[in-house]
């Protein structure tokens, strides 16, 4: 690591609130009329090409315009291999690839094009599209491209099974529980789609296609869990027609009332994709023409997840306003003055109402007596508020509560409180959605190959959840919830000093958000916990200041950190654990923010083409086109802030 020469004085501090002044005014212009934030939320190009693929399953009406900004999108992103990433300038990734090629031949590319070429030779190079993900082979069987004995079995009556049955979709994820349930049906029923122009991609194979059977064992999956689950997979493929018709119909009559108490308007079952294009096929192959109510109000919920550009447009995998909101807000709280704070009121003022009070979700099949409390991460998902959000929004009332001496937002924080409390797990831990959310061995079963099936407790999340209940005045002497949080922190730290990342990518969030929690909870910044974490962040700063992560530091192999690219978000999350653990004076802290200073664009914000976000680890990452542009502003405030105190301890929670 190379260390510069850093500016002192009056001239450092000067610039340094010209850009916090900068970034606050260019942060501001994105306000949204109504007083809150939602930046852009890319994922791979997987959701757009699956969208493609979709309107030709379905048959519509071909809309030229709209697919071929689509398939610029898809072209750009391309990777130098010929196949597609998962991440800005990431490795070839078989699906997203596979994906990618079929919606742009049926968009109308040639297969002789150069683009097109590349990506079909990348593909069979690496074994052909029979290494395609579960996810794909259902949509591939769909298409007849591959059969039905190429996915697992997926029977519908599953939605009959009681609590205590090994399976049941109430121990899985929110998110695999709504992608499922819909799924089961289209398994149950095998539609084929109507694709009109007859596009196939046979050539992306290097055998037969009808001839593949099940996918092989996942790197993450147990020799003989998988054994013990692929048996069960073969008898149930044996069994599954002598099924009595009656059974079946009442299970897709449970699969569809299941959905329809969950479809969540134009905001879509589960408020992500998957869920809601599986829903429309449902209803696709259950009869229900488009102009039913219940698929019409899905459908349009799916274009209401497009951006579209003058030249460029691609679908997202949910939006994030809630989200966005609120850490808009710590970072204006951070800024201060009479320029952030008001707008940061009017954000607040906008998610007030988001609180889910009066519907009890899916978590609460665990956890009956707990009362609603929480906030989702879309505009609405009252089924599945998460603990993140919800602690971020606690905790940036919180802060205006002690700017103003204002009550308005005590009950708001009241049953926000309440709720996580109620929602942590048996091992001292908080998930993202769920409560208990750890049966391991569903891992293991066929349909499992993403690893992702799951939402156990996590420590970035957990860490959030320490600092509300920290910041609203809790210690481990106090409260329970707090020493079992702490406990549970402290038991997942890495030998290295770091913690994992399960949402924010990776060791670099995760340290950032224990780091808070810990300095939130009371822990001393001279404990050997807090000492080994600002040591490992110091030691992997960049040579140009920054810091910076890739998404490979998911591989299960991990052996330690390894220096990747630095970027604007990364680095704030670096600066801001190092500063809660005491180190504003830290040389490295000073070579972060001249960082942050000099990447500073003429707009007053930041470039980041590199996704520094996580959906499913090693399966589909996340770009926040608004964490390069609330992050830096919140650490350089932060900063600025700091070095003007005495005490120069970070007082809240994050």
């Amino acid at each position: 690591m190379h260390s510069r020469t850093t500016q002192s004085g009056p001239d450092a501090a000067s610039g340094l609130e010209a850009s916090i002044a900068s970034a606050t005014e260019a942060l501001l212009g994105y306000r949204q009329p109504d007083g809150h934030w939602v930046f852009e939320l890319e994922a791979d190009c997987t959701i757009p090409a699956e969208y493609v693929l979709l309107r030709h399953y379905l048959g519509e009406p071909v809309d030229a315009v709209l697919e071929g900004k689509i398939a610029n999108y898809l072209r750009r992103v391309q990777g130098a291999h010929g196949g597609w990433p998962l991440v800005h300038d990431g490795d070839f990734e078989m699906s997203a690839s596979v994906k990618a090629y079929f919606a742009l031949k049926m968009i109308g590319d040639s297969p002789d094009a150069p683009h097109m070429a590349r990506a079909r030779e990348a593909i069979r190079a690496r074994g052909g599209a029979v290494y395609s993900n579960v996810f794909t082979r259902f949509m591939l069987a769909m298409f007849g491209v591959m059969t039905w004995r190429s996915v697992p079995v997926l029977p519908v009556e599953i939605m009959l099974l009681p609590l205590w049955s090994p399976f049941h979709i109430n121990k899985i994820s929110y998110w695999a529980r709504t992608t499922i349930v819909p799924l089961m049906v289209l398994a149950a029923l095998k539609p084929r789609a109507k694709n009109v122009s007859g596009i196939g991609i046979d050539e992306l194979f290097l055998q037969p296609p009808h001839s593949i059977g099940m996918t092989a064992k996942a790197p993450h999956q147990s020799w003989g869990w998988f054994y013990l689950f692929r048996g069960l997979d073969s008898i149930l493929r044996a069994i599954e027609p002598l099924f009595p018709k009656k059974l079946r119909a009442r299970a897709i009559d449970s699969a569809v009332a299941f959905i329809e108490e969950r479809l969540n308007g134009e905001d879509g079952l589960g408020a992500i994709y998957p869920p809601m294009a599986n829903t429309v096929m449902m209803y696709e192959v259950l009869g229900k023409p488009a102009d039913y109510p219940p698929r019409a109000v899905t459908r349009r919920a799916l274009d209401r997840l497009l951006v579209i550009g003058e030249h460029e447009a691609y679908c997202q995998p949910c939006v994030s306003p809630v989200w966005d909101t609120s850490l808009t807000c710590h970072a204006l709280f951070e800024a201060g003055g009479e320029t952030a704070v008001p707008p940061a009121k009017k954000g607040l003022d906008w998610l007030l109402p988001k609180q889910v009070l009066d519907v009890k979700g899916d978590w609460a099949v665990k956890r009956p007596d707990v009362r609603p409390g929480g906030w989702a991460f879309q505009y609405n998902n009252d089924y599945y508020p998460d603990l993140d959000d919800t602690a971020v929004v606690v905790m940036a009332m919180d802060r205006s509560r002690r700017a103003t001496q204002s009550h308005e937002y005590d009950a708001a924080i009241a049953r926000g409180r309440e709720w996580i409390e109620g929602m942590q797990s048996r091992d001292g831990g908080w998930a993202a959605f769920d409560v208990n959310n750890l049966e391991y061995y569903l891992n293991n079963i066929p349909f499992s190959d993403h690893g992702a099936l799951l939402d156990p407790p996590t420590e970035d999340v957990t860490a959030r959840c320490v600092s509300m209940l920290a910041q609203l005045g809790e210690t481990a002497q106090t409260s329970q919830a707090v020493a079992d949080g702490v406990d549970y922190l402290r038991r997942t730290q890495l030998v290295e000093g770091s913690w994992y990342g399960r949402w924010g990518l990776n060791y670099i969030y995760g340290t950032w958000s224990v780091l808070c929690a810990l300095n939130a909870a009371g822990v001393d910044h001279q404990a050997p916990a807090m000492r080994k974490a600002v040591d490992w962040l110091v030691s992997i700063q960049n040579a140009d200041g920054g810091w910076g992560e890739d998404a490979t530091s998911y591989r299960l192999d991990y052996k330690g950190f390894e220096l990747a690219p630095s970027t604007a978000s990364q680095t704030a999350w670096a600066l801001l654990g190092l500063m809660a653990a005491g180190e504003v004076g830290n040389p490295a802290v000073a070579r972060g923010v001249e960082y942050l200073k000099g990447t500073q664009t003429e707009k007053g914000l930041w470039d980041e083409q590199r996704y520094t976000a996580t959906g499913f680890p090693r399966v589909f990452y996340l770009r926040y086109h608004g964490y390069s542009k609330f992050f830096p502003l919140w650490a350089l405030a932060r900063y600025r802030n700091l070095r003007s105190t005495n005490s120069r301890v970070v007082g809240v929670g994050m």
